[in-house]
């Protein structure tokens, strides 16, 4: 149905103006609805899936207005020419205003949008080259094998066509390699990014692809409205392209149209009723959609549209013929694999580790135990690159590790999961799983947009569905990864760390949450991965769990090692006992 569903829709966006008593009023309102869906679903990729609001989307449909409008009309440049130029330059544009606003967050994120939102309008308004604010005028309809499309229900299939095109492209991109970086951005850019995900990058992608959108919804307008301004290129209409996102569903592509329809509709309507209700000119529209959105957001604050359908997961089909992944030579038993000396971290007048040193072997797990605060996390963090340490050295098969992002610590072989579980709740199972096989693919955006990188997710997925089987989870696949209960979702993480194909493995808690019998089954998949040569660090606060399964122990208090040695060795120190296990012990 995912493959068929264009043809219908095409067919439709060439029938539908012609239908008897169709009122031409109504094909333009569609129109409009149209460009507006196209901004709208870059406002998905970006807003509602990436996590990045932006309240300058209309100033990238001006770079595409603007550019068309130049070129057709100052240097008789072919419209459909000037779509390729017009989407560059936007393009280029993006690339410019990302590399300084995406290094922003949160509300700074936005405000950073807003501002040169703002600065962009200013500068359409009050330069002669952009026609200040009377704009450009006289741009030629499109020609379309000899026709000019200036008839509305002609223009309308050119727009719809559009729409279907970006559906069909932005689909394909998250359904992609890249598609499942930028998803793993919102609430899940740290495990991401130790799994070899450039989450700069990732956002960036999902920047310029909405300005990409934005620049040929551009072109459409420029070329329909037969003139251009900078009064639709404002801030009143990068926000009312947020309304729409949000009023639709903002991490639903069917949600863009949805939204961009209710808005723009409702808003129609709202100009036509109010002034005789009321008997005098005014923008009431304002006002009172203004409440209207409130009224929305507070009965369906995840929009419209999955109220109206029912959302399922994607389901992956598996294909158990794909081709294996390439996997790294196993380091033979006992190779120093993880060397730390002199570790060190504080946080302004905290000292939160201090001075530790221990080493794991190929085939060996290695425990790091201690009380609650003793600073075992924070080593993690310091070890896969996610903090910077104050003083001291890691060094992984030799090769220094200090000062190296995280993508490239996870490149090398080292792997991890987290102390609270960060999965990606819009992802099923297997898609989480898979991100942690990021690194052992390659293929582009534009791969996945063309869908040149079918064979590759094949292998991709196959490999995560191994992994799954792996650790006992094969059957909840498909499920939304957040419907598990705690324990499983570690487990799951376990998965997404075994699809790097990790020379080191660092497991914080990996235990907690979990039921007697799946402890066994664990113990049992980390002494089979000890017999690989899989090198493993763990942490974890059940001491029986411990105990029966590492080689060492290596102990925390307070951010300094206490003791090192084997478990039996370590369970009888006087001095553990005190601070850790306790008098009983």
């Amino acid at each position: 149905m995912r493959v068929l569903w264009p043809l219908p829709a095409l067919a439709l966006c060439v029938v539908l103006p012609w239908v008897p008593g169709v009122p031409v009023f109504w094909v333009t309102l569609l129109n409009y609805i149209g460009i507006s869906a196209i901004v709208v679903i870059g406002l998905v990729v970006l807003t509602g899936i990436g996590g990045m609001t932006s309240f300058g989307q209309a100033s990238f449909v001006g770079f595409g207005a603007y550019t068309t409008a130049i070129l057709s009309t100052q240097y008789a440049v072919s419209p459909w020419l000037a779509l390729a130029a017009a989407i560059a330059v936007s393009a280029v544009a993006a690339l410019l205003i990302g590399a300084i606003t995406l290094r922003l967050s949160g509300h700074y994120l936005a405000l950073g949008t807003l501002a040169w939102g703002v600065s962009l309008y200013y500068t359409f308004a009050n330069l002669d080259f952009f026609g200040r604010n009377d704009g450009i005028s006289r741009i030629p309809p499109l020609d379309v094998f000899g026709t000019k499309l200036i008839d509305g229900r002609l223009y309308f299939t050119v727009i719809w066509v559009g729409v279907v095109l970006a559906c069909l492209a932005t689909g394909n991109l998250l359904d992609s390699r890249a598609g499942r970086a930028i998803r793993a951005l919102r609430g899940g850019a740290l495990a991401a990014a130790s799994f070899g995900v450039d989450t700069l990058r990732a956002r960036m992608l999902a920047f310029v692809y909405a300005a990409m959108l934005a620049a040929f919804a551009g072109w459409l307008y420029a070329h329909m409205q037969r003139s251009v301004n900078p009064t639709p290129f404002g801030l009143n209409a990068s926000i009312e392209y947020l309304f729409m996102a949000v009023v639709g569903g903002a991490a639903h592509v069917p949600g863009a149209l949805l939204g961009a329809g209710l808005v723009t509709i409702v808003n129609d309507r709202l100009q036509d009723i109010l002034p005789k209700l009321f008997g005098a000119q005014g923008s009431f529209e304002t006002i009172v959609f203004g409440a209207i959105l409130v009224a929305v957001l507070q009965a369906a604050p995840e929009g419209v549209w999955p109220h109206l359908a029912r959302i399922r997961l994607q389901r992956h089909r598996v294909r158990p013929d794909a081709p294996p992944l390439p996997v790294r030579a196993p380091a033979p038993r006992g190779t120093p694999i993880l060397e730390v000396a002199g570790l060190h971290k504080t946080f302004g007048g905290l000292t939160a580790v201090n001075n530790i040193a221990f080493s794991v072997a190929a085939g060996e797990i290695v425990g790091l135990i201690g009380p609650n605060g003793a600073g075992k996390s924070t080593t993690f963090n310091l070890l896969t690159g996610v903090t910077a340490p104050s003083a001291g050295s890691v060094r992984f098969a030799g090769q220094p590790l200090i000062g190296l992002p995280a993508r490239t610590i996870a490149r090398l072989g080292i792997a991890r999961t987290f102390q609270h579980v960060k999965l990606v709740a819009s992802m099923s199972v297997i898609e989480n799983v898979a991100i942690g096989a990021h690194l052992r693919g390659h293929a582009s955006a534009l791969d996945g947009l063309l869908r040149l990188d079918r064979a590759e997710e094949a292998r991709l997925f196959a490999e995560a569905a191994r992994q799954l089987a792996r650790v006992g989870l094969a059957d909840a696949a498909d499920r939304p990864a957040t419907s598990l209960a705690l324990g499983q979702q570690r487990i799951v993480e376990i998965a997404r760390a075994l699809c790097l194909d990790p020379v080191l493995l660092l497991l914080d808690e990996p235990a907690a949450g979990l039921r007697h019998n799946e402890k066994a089954e664990l113990a049992t998949l980390l002494r089979r991965l000890r017999e690989e040569g899989v090198a493993i660090l763990l942490v974890e606060h059940d001491m029986d769990f411990v105990m029966n399964l590492t080689d060492r122990l290596v102990v925390m208090d307070f951010g300094t090692k206490l003791a090192e040695g084997p478990a039996e060795t370590v369970r009888n120190d006087p001095a553990v006992i005190e601070a850790y296990l306790g008098s009983v012990a």
